[in-house]
């Protein structure tokens, strides 16, 4: 015959899996919240004796959507179109702007996604 052992209440068995499973308790997180609050603090108490100073912003082709020229590569692309006057192919488009391939499907789609420009047939674009 087996012995019926001691039964173990549901909430020892809560924190056996909780401890287990490092499940944090309510306990757990108030001290991390505390934490928090006194990294907060420390924060605002800094931050106003220095003063920030923002980073200037990189000139990265196609990143920002600025090119060197200083207008942006979606009008540069929609520039090109519109000097087409039966449409502008893909590799029309590249020559005039000098962006790769990739670039300027993109920006493609997503006038034509726009209603900018139209597509009169597979990879001839007019502006509407």
């Amino acid at each position: 015959m087996r012995h019926k052992g001691k039964s173990v209440s549901f909430d020892t068995m809560v924190k056996f899996f909780m401890h287990n499973y490092k499940i944090p308790t309510k306990k757990d997180v108030d001290k991390l919240m505390a934490r928090l609050d006194q990294i907060e603090k420390l924060i605002k108490s800094t931050a106003g004796s220095t003063k920030r100073v923002r980073p200037a912003a990189k000139d990265r082709q196609g990143v920002q959507g600025r090119s060197r020229g200083g207008s942006t590569a979606v009008n540069q692309v929609l520039e090109a179109i519109k000097g087409f006057q039966q449409g502008a192919k893909l590799t029309e488009i590249m020559e005039k702007t000098g962006f790769d391939e990739k670039k300027v499907r993109n920006i493609i789609f997503r006038l034509n996604k726009n209603g900018v420009i139209q597509r009169q047939s597979r990879g001839v674009y007019a502006a509407k």
